[in-house]
């Protein structure tokens, strides 16, 4: 029935004296939104359609569209008048494309020009293709990553096989040439629309999309042409790593495809703390115990770096947290020239567990300083 149906600008969404631009512009929108090719089996959509395509198989007729303003629906259709109700004028999708160019930009309205094959490229399935890189951990000590160190390692990773030298067919024999897809990858498929008969491209089912079909596979990788194997190697850490750095051994990794390239092994290292040192970027941080003499005297004494003992001495009237750097005997740094600085930090000890005789030294010491009136003596220790 003529009330069945709704008005023609209103399916389009557009007001009624909208332009040939707006219109186009409309439909296009709802051809996005409602294309049977985008819902596949939606009834309700398949109907919005054939109602925005009758809509504008109209509207984008001036003819069609200067009866419809001035009669509505009867003027294009004289059945509406009688009653009789009716389909819509031109039996499907026979709108007028005209303003569209070519059926190419029809498509690329609907799928953005790269949609189901409709003027897409798709990536040459036989290209090739670098292998994933591999990743592991190994954990070493504070000297080893100042020093440098070599660590074994032991990794997973696809490497190429051996039988078939990474073809996936039997010795002897080599892959054919797919005959669904001609070793394209793709097959074409021919689909019914409303827009008419189209060609769209897909992968193709017997190959998987390598173009290739291997009928006598190799019995060791199964047709697949790599296989999983166990790396054991020795690696070499630099001097100067820090926690949490990583290596990277390039084409360590797995296995191309194709010919390509082989992926990294990446290392990623871990450093266990020292009881003795601390780093923070190329310095290395300590603390070293002295007397209260070796303090208020000084002293020549033996500080531990990293490459063994040095000889420093103390000044007298040392206190205590004070300290002291010695000059590029810090970490190597990474990769590079020089080495950082060690910071030492001097802790004056307490001495416990004392005579009478030493204590009473003590007090007679503490009273020569009362004696004195030092002004640089803070309150008696015994106090």
């Amino acid at each position: 029935m003529a009330d069945s149906k709704r008005d023609y600008y209103e399916v389009l969404g557009v007001q009624k004296g909208a332009s040939d631009d707006e219109l186009k512009k409309a439909y296009r929108a709802m051809v996005k939104k409602y294309h049977p090719d985008l819902h596949p089996d939606d009834k309700e959509a398949e109907a919005k359609m054939k109602e925005v395509n009758e809509a504008y198989d109209v509207l984008s007729d001036k003819d069609k569209r200067a009866r419809y303003d001035q009669f509505g629906f009867a003027g294009i259709d004289p059945s509406y008048a009688a009653g009789s109700g009716g389909g819509y004028p031109g039996g499907g999708f026979s709108g007028d494309f005209s303003g569209f160019g070519d059926i190419g930009d029809i498509f690329e309205s609907f799928f953005g020009g790269g949609m189901g094959g409709f003027g897409g490229g798709r990536a040459n399935p036989n290209a090739p293709r670098k292998g994933q890189d591999v990743k592991t951990q190994v954990q070493i000590t504070f000297m080893q990553a100042c020093k440098g160190t070599g660590v074994d390692i032991r990794v997973n990773r696809i490497e190429k096989c051996p039988q078939c030298g990474g073809t996936g067919a039997r010795s002897g024999s080599s892959p054919e040439t797919c005959p669904d897809c001609r070793g394209s990858g793709q097959v074409k498929v021919t689909q019914r629309t409303p827009l008419g008969m189209f060609q769209t491209t897909k992968t193709c089912e017997r190959c998987g999309g390598t173009g290739r079909v291997i009928k006598d596979p190799c019995t060791a990788c199964q047709g697949q042409g790599r296989i999983r194997k166990v790396l054991q190697k020795n690696v070499s850490i630099p001097q100067g790593i820090d926690d949490g750095q990583s290596l990277r051994i390039t084409g360590e990794g797995d296995c191309g495809v194709n010919g390509g390239a082989n992926g990294d092994l990446i290392i990623r290292v871990s450093v266990k703390p020292d009881e003795n040192f601390e780093r923070e970027g190329f310095d290395v941080y300590s603390e070293i115990p002295i007397s209260y003499m070796q303090a208020a005297l000084g002293d020549e004494i033996n500080v531990p770096t990293i490459d063994g003992s040095v000889k420093y001495k103390i000044p007298a009237g040392t206190q205590n947290g004070d300290s002291f750097v010695l000059r590029g005997q810090g970490v190597p740094r990474l990769y590079r020239t020089g080495r950082g600085d060690h910071h030492v930090s001097v802790r004056v000890t307490v001495p416990r567990n004392l005579t009478k005789k030493q204590a009473d030294l003590l007090r007679a010491f503490d009273d020569s300083l009362n004696d004195r009136n030092d002004s640089s003596r803070k309150s008696s220790w015994f106090k």
